[in-house]
């Protein structure tokens, strides 16, 4: 489920140029984590790398552009996780693979370095345009993924632009009642995620049922 790199001044071709994107990209999460987005610098993404900043400012103009490539890697990293852990659910097992997209997320937001402040969006206030276009490009990517287990392709089951919106309204509500989880506190909120467990689960049984 690989996707080209959207966010790079230029594409590495050469693996040791790819290895040092890397690099770059583990340094910048790495930062997020100890210093905020807001102190957040290229200089200090360099240095962290061991690398030129020359090679900072090849791939990106500035750390916004950073962030956002490492918002993109997060999806990518994601997609792949989840995808492993539905292979072991049957389709049409809807629940199951739900709490497996919730239990991936909650996962990568636990441990993952820079996730918890840059998911797949850049760590701006949410509720904004880029919040919805950001949680539009999750909401793509997961239908690709679960559209055997929510019922695309079969008679009577959904269309696509339903189960688009389906996903879609899934990955809203989750983003704003996980966000006030990880406000809550540091490791999730145990009684909201499971609200939120709660809410998809009737959302869905709704539809699917």
């Amino acid at each position: 489920m690989s996707r080209a790199h959207t966010n790079l001044r230029r594409v590495p071709v050469q693996q040791r140029s790819a290895d040092r994107l890397a690099r770059i990209l583990d340094a910048g999460a790495a930062l997020l984590d100890e210093t905020g987005y807001e102190q957040l610098s290229t200089r200090a993404v360099a240095d962290r790398a061991g690398v030129p900043i020359g090679s900072v400012y090849r791939f990106f103009p500035n750390k916004r552009a950073l962030v956002d490539a490492l918002a993109e890697r997060n999806l990518e990293v994601y997609a792949g996780r989840v995808v492993a852990r539905l292979e072991a659910i049957p389709e049409r097992e809807w629940r199951a693979a739900i709490d497996a997209v919730l239990d991936e997320y909650l996962a990568m937001k636990r441990s993952v370095p820079g996730f918890a402040l840059v998911d797949f969006g850049p760590p701006v206030p949410t509720t904004g345009p880029l919040d919805a276009e950001v949680n539009q490009l999750v909401a793509g990517r997961l239908m690709e993924l679960l559209s055997g287990h929510l019922g695309r392709g079969r008679d009577g089951a959904t269309s696509d632009a339903a189960l688009l919106r389906t996903v879609l309204v899934c990955v809203q509500a989750a983003d704003a009642l996980l966000q006030l989880a990880f406000r809550a506190d540091p490791a999730g909120d145990p009684e909201l995620i499971a609200e939120t467990r709660i809410l998809l689960r009737a959302y869905l049984g709704g539809i699917l049922e």
